[in-house]
């Protein structure tokens, strides 16, 4: 009997060390990223579009930001009126990367948490920084709330008597 127990508990933890080594963090936020340089791309590309950039900013320790992003991505809707309407910029705030300047730039909009949004216009302006907190309903984001401010803060919403060259 001591035998099987021995090779039951030898077993277990052999497929503890499998799951462990084969379970990935999340990759969202790429502290090694140059913030600065993607947010000046995001908003080159956004003004010859007729976009607007949205700034995820967060990190990949922040379990609010991930849950955000997979909200977004398997929501159809949401994922695609994002892509239609924004350049997006996911923007690391972590212990290895704090991107303070970038932050300092944008009025410090990590005052409210994360994840948090910033939405810049075709010139890169900020012209709204969004708590995350108000896109919440129950026990995570409401897909209704982030698809209204995602509308709201639009280029299309934004520019109405304009048209996108």
């Amino acid at each position: 009997m001591k035998k099987i127990t021995l090779v039951f508990c030898m077993l277990l933890l052999c497929g503890a060390a499998v799951f462990a080594q084969t379970s990935t963090k999340p990759t969202l936020y790429h502290p090694e990223a140059d913030a600065k340089a993607d947010i000046e791309a995001a908003v080159k590309k956004a003004g010859a579009s007729g976009k607007h950039v949205f700034l995820q900013m967060g990190g990949n320790w922040c379990s609010w930001c991930i849950a955000f992003e997979n909200l977004v991505q398997s929501n159809d809707t949401l994922k695609t009126f994002l892509e239609q309407n924004y350049e997006v910029v996911h923007v690391n705030y972590s212990k290895e990367n704090k991107n303070e300047a970038v932050f300092a730039s944008l009025g410090h909009p990590e005052r409210f948490g994360f994840p948090v949004f910033v939405i810049l216009n075709e010139k890169g302006e900020r012209i709204h920084t969004q708590n995350s907190e108000y896109l919440e309903e129950g026990k995570g984001h409401s897909s209704r709330k982030v698809l209204q401010f995602f509308k709201q803060w639009s280029w299309k919403a934004v520019n109405p008597a304009e048209k996108p060259e």
